[in-house]
């Protein structure tokens, strides 16, 4: 649990998105770094790692990505709108992507990939909706 909310509520600054979209992609952003970072972990431990090249590339991805975003999201004094959109198109793609490989592999019977492909799954329409908010 994040306290993105919680900050946003206690920011002096006025910020231009929709409060409940913003936490929530903050929060999913969090989570879905965190839960690709666990997933290429979990990937260098199957047993044909060499078949994991793609996803444990695109774990790390975009989990560098939703951090990046969780922490512009995150400043809303003085924002810049075009950066923001870009940052949340970028996440949103990279969690595609990467929904998409781990969802190969967790309809193989890897659950690390399962449930990571559903957190990529979960911070794409977090991204998107606050695109959306903000248009």
């Amino acid at each position: 649990m994040t306290r993105a909310a919680e900050m946003l509520d206690t920011t002096p600054a006025h910020f231009d998105f929709n409060r409940d979209a913003l936490a929530e992609a903050i929060a999913a952003c969090v989570e879905c770094a965190q839960t690709c970072t666990a997933c290429a972990d979990a990937c260098l431990s199957e047993s044909d790692v060499a078949a994991m090249v793609a996803c444990i590339r695109l774990d790390l991805d975009c989990a560098d990505v939703c951090t990046a975003t969780s922490r512009v999201l995150s400043r809303q004094t003085a924002y810049d709108a075009q950066v923001t959109r870009a940052v949340l198109e970028a996440c949103a793609t990279a969690c595609r992507r990467c929904g998409d490989e781990c969802s190969t592999h967790g309809d193989a019977g890897m659950e690390h990939c399962r449930v990571c492909a559903e957190a990529c799954r979960r911070c794409e329409r977090a991204c998107r909706a606050l695109l959306d908010a903000a248009s």
